[in-house]
């Protein structure tokens, strides 16, 4: 019994990426992209002061962000078996709202959290993790990151393309679950170090002068 019960419990971790890798999948991937869209739909407010030193502040704002990342994406993960896996969406909408406020904090300690935009907030959370996701609303200019304003379709399209490249890492995550304490451990671990990421995408952006752009192809010479 005990053998048939452990023979059991080894597969089912293959039936579980035999399922992200079929049709369901992309359910997952569109269940993720919504949720990306959702999170954009009111964008956090933040009491954070231009600072005058901003980048020492966003540093010290980012690592208390990722420090509360990496206890809440491990405490989730604690769950062992079928109940941890059910925990990686929660997770990741979690860490999402937590980084999403550190974006905004980092953008106030620049002063400039009234010109703060979805595409922005986009940016900075997923450039990391889907680059290409963006070529249609970001733009590189020698070190300079241009956002443009993009329309709600356009911001869809590249939340699935998120949620595609998500799903694809969410296996690993969720076969974490598989290992009680220790797959917690290197959850939140890797939480921190995400959330530390998006840190840096923010800082960079919101240190430069300018980082929106409407479009205008001219406008990107001036």
């Amino acid at each position: 019994m005990n053998t048939n019960r452990r023979v059991a419990s080894e597969r089912i971790p293959a039936i579980i990426m035999r399922g992200i890798r079929g049709g369901s999948a992309r359910k997952i991937s569109t269940r993720v992209g919504d949720a990306i869209v959702e999170l954009l739909g009111q964008l956090p407010q933040t009491d954070e002061a231009p600072s005058n030193a901003p980048e020492t502040r966003a540093n010290a704002i980012a690592e208390a962000a990722a420090r509360k990342s990496a206890l809440v994406a491990g405490t989730l993960a604690l769950p062992p078996g079928p109940l941890g896996w059910l925990t990686v969406l929660p997770e990741l909408y979690a860490i999402w709202k937590i980084q999403a406020q550190m974006v905004a904090d980092i953008a106030g300690a620049y002063g400039r959290r009234w010109q703060l935009t979805r595409e922005q907030m986009l940016f900075c959370l997923f450039r990391h993790t889907a680059a290409q996701a963006f070529r249609d609303i970001a733009v590189q200019i020698g070190e300079r990151w241009l956002i443009r304003a993009a329309s709600l379709s356009s911001v869809r399209a590249a939340a699935r393309r998120i949620g595609v490249r998500l799903t694809e890492r969410g296996v690993g995550r969720g076969l974490a679950r598989w290992l009680p304490v220790i797959g917690a451990i290197g959850v939140g671990a890797y939480a921190w170090y995400d959330t530390r990421h998006v840190a840096r995408t923010a800082i960079g952006l919101f240190a430069m002068e300018s980082s929106s752009w409407d479009g205008d192809e001219s406008a990107l010479y001036d």
